[in-house]
């Protein structure tokens, strides 16, 4: 009987399922060159994971080399300019999500009141183009504009006499730092603002009908009405955004990094690049990204959880 019923459900479950590419063909269609990159690039790969356990050699390959247990992951520990560059990482992360995740947010609610329909457009086009930019030509744009002694900020605040010495944007730590974040939000916006900006199109109007009748004012129907709708977005993207403390993007602190500010600007990838890839330590190169996925993973988890146990929607 049991055999029976789970024929049956299986039976049914096939009848759905060719309903629905039936039905949905199209997105379907949509979804294979995605699948196609995530199966070649992200999980074929994954095999390569074991050489972070090898003494892996080059030209003996992965069935040759020697296994050596956790001693890449002890070496790579007890360096001191991967600590250097995790303590980056990590902080860089934070800094880019408390002054950069909000931004968006706040674009996104203004583009929304602006009545105008081409003043939107033009406005939403000037905030996305950032992201189109490669990081090579934003480095350039940084260096043109704040280059301590000829970078245009620099040289027009001299010449208002605002400042008596040069300010060292890429040259000092902290000075480098907010540059940093400030680009990268300028650089990122954008995107974030179309997510929020769909988000905001598919609330209700009749809800923000029903707070003007009620005498709401323009700041109580963002507050009442506008930011209850997107809320599930703004957790889902946070929750993402969380996940990826431990990922750092190789091109922008490369690019806007130098020699002058090495122990602000080295991160994780960076420091992979140079000790790992430059070096041909291939195998501690792996045993640093395969750190970077397991705590990544476990960030993820929490703030999923910790979102579910709040009452607010997760991503899994």
């Amino acid at each position: 009987m049991t055999g029976l019923a789970h024929a049956k459900k299986r039976q049914s479950w096939l009848h759905g399922l060719a309903i629905s590419l039936k039905r949905d063909w199209r997105l379907y269609l949509m979804l294979i060159l995605p699948v196609i990159f995530y199966i070649m690039f992200r999980y074929t790969p994954m095999h390569g994971i074991v050489i972070a356990f090898q003494n892996y050699n080059l030209f003996k390959g992965i069935a040759g080399s020697q296994f050596v247990d956790m001693a890449n992951f002890e070496f790579v520990f007890k360096m001191r300019d991967f600590s250097i560059a995790l303590q980056n990482t990590l902080l860089l992360n934070f800094l880019d999500l408390i002054v950069g995740f909000p931004v968006p947010i706040i674009l996104s609610i203004m583009l929304n009141e602006i009545k105008s329909t081409g003043i939107k457009r033009v406005s939403q086009t000037l905030l996305y183009l950032p992201h189109f930019l490669s990081w090579v030509i934003i480095g350039g744009m940084v260096l043109t504009i704040f280059a301590p002694t000829t970078g245009v900020v620099n040289s027009t605040l001299m010449k208002m006499n605002l400042i008596s010495n040069n300010i060292p944007f890429l040259t000092n730590g902290v000075y480098w730092r907010v540059t940093y974040v400030l680009v990268g939000v300028w650089q990122s916006m954008g995107w974030g603002t179309i997510l929020y900006m769909a988000a905001i199109t598919g609330i209700n109007q009749e809800l923000f009908e029903a707070a003007k009748i009620d005498g709401a004012n323009k700041m109580q129907q963002i507050w009442h009405v506008t930011l209850p709708g997107i809320r599930s977005t703004i957790v889902v993207l946070l929750i993402l955004n969380v996940g990826q403390m431990m990922n750092i993007g190789f091109d922008r602190p490369f690019v806007i990094g130098n020699t002058m500010v090495q122990d602000y600007c080295d991160v994780i990838s960076t420091f992979v690049y140079r000790a790992g890839i430059k070096n041909a330590q291939f195998a501690r190169a792996t045993a640093i990204g395969l750190f970077q996925s397991v705590v990544g993973l476990v960030m993820i988890t929490t703030a999923n959880f910790v979102s579910r146990r709040l009452g607010e929607e997760g991503i899994m």
